[in-house]
């Protein structure tokens, strides 16, 4: 079985796909700062990097087959500052540079590169967007999302001119019991109140786990996919469905429906409440054109799995 190198493997989506290539077989390399980390499974092995160095262990690159490239700062784990946003940019672009520098320099056998972006890219929804949702040719949003993913993508680019395979996926919102929003949308239903954010209408584009795991390995498998795709479920949910859905899930009829007004969330999040209260609706058209079949493509379906 190939070796897949995975950059941002200590993540949520990064541990779950390791856990699933495993499975499967694959050999797993994951790129650390940690240099202590050992593996005690035969098929996984850590190799060291230092993204601010700009440094990288040359047998994390010689010995891989294929690398996904999952690395960044979470978008949503602290408040937006001046810095944190710099932070966020930079963990985006600094380690893209320099897994395209380690291709370069280092002779490796790597076939393709997959990339994680993310669907910040869009901008809010539009009279084309809201009848068939944003497509992969739409241009990058300028604000402050739309700007890092597209300087996100640019910066993995150059390996296209080192003949590798290049895949990008603009993820949506990832749904997992492990963390990320579907935890945060849990946080106060647990407390009985199902938490609408502004006026609760704005479309989510969203993917189960699972599904955005097996949309990289399917696009690693399938040599024809290149270029960007859109990773979300073929279903989209306005946030207020998502919530009262999520609620009955946890709670069945026993709960309040409670609203956080625009300009509360404009106060508590800054200007991270503009991504919280926009609407996009974004497609996965061109994904399911390549044959991938989305196990959760229904909001139910996901729940249920993820809740059961």
């Amino acid at each position: 079985m190939a070796t897949i190198l995975i950059t941002g493997g200590t993540g949520m989506v990064g541990k779950r796909l390791t856990k699933i290539l495993l499975e499967k077989g694959f050999q797993v390399n994951i790129l650390t700062r940690d240099a202590a980390v050992v593996s005690a499974h035969p098929l996984l092995h850590y190799y060291q990097w230092d993204v601010s160095a700009g440094t990288i262990d040359a047998a994390a690159i010689s010995t891989a087959d294929d690398i996904v490239h999952l690395a960044g700062a979470g978008v949503a784990d602290k408040r937006w500052n001046t810095k944190r946003k710099q932070e966020i940019v930079d963990s985006r672009v600094q380690s893209g540079a320099i897994i395209v520098k380690a291709l370069q320099s280092i002779p490796n056998q790597v076939q393709t590169v997959l990339s994680a972006s993310g669907i910040g890219w869009y901008g809010a929804d539009n009279a084309q967007s809201m009848k068939d949702g944003f497509t992969e040719d739409a241009v990058a949003d300028t604000e402050f999302l739309g700007e890092t993913c597209k300087l996100w993508e640019n910066a993995i680019k150059p390996v296209k001119e080192l003949k590798k395979r290049l895949v990008i996926f603009r993820i949506g919102i990832v749904l997992s019991t492990t963390g990320g929003a579907l935890v945060e949308f849990m946080k106060p239903i647990k407390f009985g109140f199902a938490t609408i954010l502004g006026s609760g209408k704005q479309n989510i584009s969203w993917i189960h786990i699972d599904d955005l795991c097996h949309s990289f390995i399917y696009a690693l498998e399938n040599k024809d996919m290149s270029g960007v795709y859109n990773a979300v479920a073929p279903e989209t949910v306005s946030n207020k469905s998502l919530t009262v859905s999520l609620a009955k899930k946890l709670k069945g009829s026993f709960y309040l429906l409670f609203y956080i007004p625009a300009f509360l969330l404009k106060i508590i999040l800054g200007g991270m409440s503009i991504e919280v209260l926009k609407s996009a609706k974004v497609n996965s058209y061109k994904l399911q054109a390549t044959g991938f079949k989305h196990q959760y493509p229904s909001l139910q379906k996901a729940l249920k799995n993820l809740l059961h």
